[in-house]
């Protein structure tokens, strides 16, 4: 999975500059910025121009997408290392985090790890095209990086260990000598030739940035809270679930804990379902009934999507329990967490030979039942290392649907708060940018004066709360059954590798 930051840069200046014209807002109102993107690895030279990571050997395919998983081979040896850093991301080192992506390119693609001045998370990179600053982002080195915020360093040891010493011997220049707190004012704001592409007005203070989903959480969680009680669950493509901290708790198979790397002063837990709803559009794909669920969406003017759910609302209204004998543990790129498995597959149990919209229902409604199960099994992971978490703030664009939201309540048997903004990824970028601006004593007081909470949904009791009880020990049976299928296949085929979980 490859893009070009050209074309990423390209997409944000057609951005800007639609909602400035449509907003009819001028350039001097604007009081600062900041950008959030995917923890998609980024290199360039020593001049800023993108170099390949590609074996095409095409420059302008300089961007490893965060979900390619070209690494695995390098995460598997770095985790045989047990090295202490590890202990900071949930003792298991993601394919999707950048160190085994340097490594994979130090390997493969030789020429293209000499030539990188610069490798650079995404978001680190659009500070960089903004202000010309190589300043990183405490949220992007610590949690993907391996950079150790709390001891505000590098681990010169680890880097070493896992063989990418070159970084080291350079002052660690290549990867960030430099780490800021997330909003803070990077630079000297807008460079006069990013103002002009951006159509904005030079010196604008841009904030140092975070991960989108990170930038989710800071735009959802609600003001005042408990920390530990509140999730922040950004349900997109994938799903991320983070959690704050005033103690350093470490939960095995969840990222972190990364001091730091969201909010002030806190630790950071990161869970996450990779391809989460990503799944849920794979599974009413393979569907027989698709084709006509398509069209008649089309005539009615709706997403896909959209149209199930309306379906299902009309079907299984007057239904007590939840109305459907399907079973899907949706992990068709792997468990993320809480058992940091990217081997990990999809399981499905109970389907049948029926081709009706029923069964395509009865089929959508367990694909999202199955990511609430993961999302309630890593809460249930937090919970056991002793967060306490008693609420869900939900965002992103699968949690727009209502039915999605209720479905979530209703199998992780907690509270589920929607807040009132409906993009608050963007909202808690430009809260960063707020903070950079001065408009604000920080990330705290913006959050106060730009986040509010639109509803709170509650988990369904009596016959529905059983029947998720059960369905979620089935899901947890599936899991288990996968685990056993891929051992047992590694015993009869030496030569399939198979890597243990915990």
């Amino acid at each position: 999975m490859e893009q070009s930051s050209d074309d990423i840069w390209s997409a944000v200046v057609q951005a800007i500059r639609h909602v400035m014209a449509g907003a009819q807002t001028d350039p001097n109102d604007i009081a600062g910025l900041s950008f959030d993107a995917t923890c998609s690895l980024v290199a360039i030279d020593a001049e800023g121009s993108p170099i390949s990571v590609s074996p095409t050997g095409d420059d302008s395919r300089n961007v490893i997408v965060w979900m390619d998983h070209r690494a695995i081979e390098q995460a598997e040896r770095i985790n045989q290392t047990r090295h202490r850093v590890l202990s900071y991301i949930g003792g298991i080192i993601s394919p999707k985090m950048q160190t085994p992506k340097l490594l994979w390119m130090k390997e493969k693609l030789p020429e293209t790890y000499r030539r990188a001045g610069h490798f650079v998370d995404l978001t680190d990179w659009l500070t960089f095209r903004a202000t010309g600053s190589t300043d990183r982002s405490l949220c992007t080195v610590t949690c993907k990086w391996t950079y150790l915020a709390h001891e505000k360093r590098w681990d010169s040891d680890y880097f070493r260990k896992i063989g990418l010493e070159e970084l080291v011997t350079d002052g660690f220049e290549r990867i960030g000598k430099t780490a800021v707190a997330p909003g803070t004012s990077v630079g000297s704001g807008l460079t006069e030739e990013a103002a002009a592409n951006l159509g904005l007005r030079p010196s604008t203070p841009v904030g140092a940035g975070a991960i989108d989903a990170h930038a989710g959480g800071i735009g959802s969680l609600g003001v005042g809270a408990a920390y530990g009680s509140q999730m922040a669950y950004v349900f997109g493509t994938s799903a991320c679930a983070m959690a704050s901290t005033t103690k350093e708790l470490a939960v095995p198979g969840v990222w972190g804990p990364y001091y730091g790397a969201m909010l002030p002063e806190l630790w950071l837990l990161e869970g996450g379902q990779s391809a989460a709803g990503a799944a849920i559009d794979y599974l009413v794909h393979c569907h027989p009934h698709f084709p006509v669920a398509q069209k008649m969406a089309q005539l009615e003017a709706l997403p896909l999507l959209g149209y199930l759910e309306q379906e299902c609302e009309k079907r299984f209204a007057d239904v007590d329990g939840f109305p459907t004998d399907i079973h899907v543990v949706p992990e068709f790129l792997g468990n993320r967490a809480p058992h940091a498995d990217p081997h990990a597959r999809a399981t499905i149990s109970g389907l049948t030979l029926a081709d009706s919209m029923d069964s395509l229902c009865e089929l959508y409604l367990a694909g999202i039942a199955g990511v609430a199960y993961g999302a309630r099994q890593i809460v249930d992971a937090m919970n056991a290392q002793g967060v306490g978490i008693s609420q869900i703030v939900v965002s992103g664009g699968a949690a727009r649907s209502n039915l999605v939201r209720q479905i979530l309540a209703d199998a992780t048997g907690i509270d589920v708060a929607i807040p009132t903004c409906p993009e608050p990824v963007l909202l808690g970028a430009a809260i960063l940018g707020a903070a950079a601006s001065n408009k604000f004593d920080g990330i705290s007081s913006a959050m106060q004066a730009m986040t509010r909470m639109a509803e709170i949904r509650k988990p369904g009791r009596g016959l529905l709360r059983r029947v998720h009880d059960a369905r979620y020990e089935v899901f947890l049976a599936l899991q288990d059954a996968d685990r056993k299928a891929r051992q047992t296949m590694a015993m009869a085929k030496p030569n399939i590798h198979f890597e243990a979980t915990r």
